[in-house]
């Protein structure tokens, strides 16, 4: 089970906060690339894989920091840090003091508990979805790195396409095009290093396409799963797209007859005749 992996995860990263963790361990128990663990992670929870192992990390030194008389350095190594200063840095930031102040009785810190993964069914909102195969097919468009650390890509994907469509790139997208289509957008579509994905604002490629200049992507032919939102006005469609991609982890693949397959994500967007707006969430699945 989905959530039953994730538990697995979090286990494999509890038991090794006090020495180095292997991603590639981390990444076998979850049956998905690094990226795309990080990626689920960060959607799953609202902050990056990487903050919560520094914020764990931080929260138990702060305990042997009250309760042993071990010297600050080792404490500050034993918790991957390799110096004082940055030790005291990460500690002031997550603690609010510093870790020769937290040594003092009656100063007060935060703790980070460990995180657990937990199946609720819910039955209150349905959640529709269809099953569609398509052939390989190309597309091309305008890049970004989104970065899943403290949660940014919920800021950064809106802020993408904002600053694209007001310096004019997304009118010259869909003008290369020669064809009247929206613009939609892809993600993960190959493997990044760090807490890092490829997200790209793309236009169907075709024979009379001109796509110099632009980021091209093959997508291979796969079974997809396919959500869509409900009617929206434009401005709610990055809140609402986001609520839909969290249920789609949270509740449909813990409990599919589907296995998620890595990368090639996609996000649809389609414009009604009454001007309303809504939006589609494209997964590569395979049946388990």
């Amino acid at each position: 089970m989905w959530h039953e992996r994730l538990n697995k995860a979090i286990d494999y990263i509890e038991e090794n906060l006090n020495g180095s963790i292997d991603f590639d361990v981390v990444a076998k128990i979850m049956c998905q690339s690094i990226i795309n663990f990080q990626r689920t992670f960060s959607i799953i929870t609202d902050f990056s894989i990487h903050d919560y192992i520094r914020r764990r990390r931080l929260t138990l030194a702060a305990f042997e920091l009250q309760n042993s008389k071990e010297k600050v350095i080792d404490i500050a190594m034993k918790y991957g840090y390799e110096s004082p200063e940055a030790f005291t840095r990460a500690f002031k930031e997550v603690h609010g003091i510093s870790p020769s102040i937290a040594r003092k009785e009656g100063k007060e810190l935060k703790t980070f508990p460990r995180i657990t993964f937990q199946l609720t069914i819910k039955g209150d909102v349905a959640m529709d979805y269809r099953i569609e195969t398509k052939d390989d097919f190309s597309v091309y468009g305008i890049e970004r790195m989104i970065y899943t650390k403290e949660g940014n890509g919920l800021s950064e994907i809106p802020e993408f396409w904002m600053k694209c469509a007001k310096n004019g790139s997304l009118e010259r997208l869909a003008n290369s095009t020669k064809t009247t289509c929206c613009i939609n957008a892809i993600c993960s579509y190959y493997e990044t290093i760090g807490d890092s994905y490829p997200y790209m604002l793309f236009v169907p490629f075709t024979s009379d396409s001109d796509a110099k200049g632009y980021r091209k992507v093959n997508v291979p032919a796969a079974t997809w799963a396919v959500f869509k939102t409900e009617k929206h006005t434009q401005e709610q469609t990055s809140t609402i797209l986001q609520g839909l991609v969290k249920r789609v982890y949270t509740e449909w693949l813990p409990t599919a007859n589907y296995q998620k397959l890595d990368g090639y994500e996609m996000e649809l967007y389609y414009q009604t005749d009454d001007g309303m707006f809504y939006c589609e969430e494209w997964v590569r699945v395979i049946p388990k």
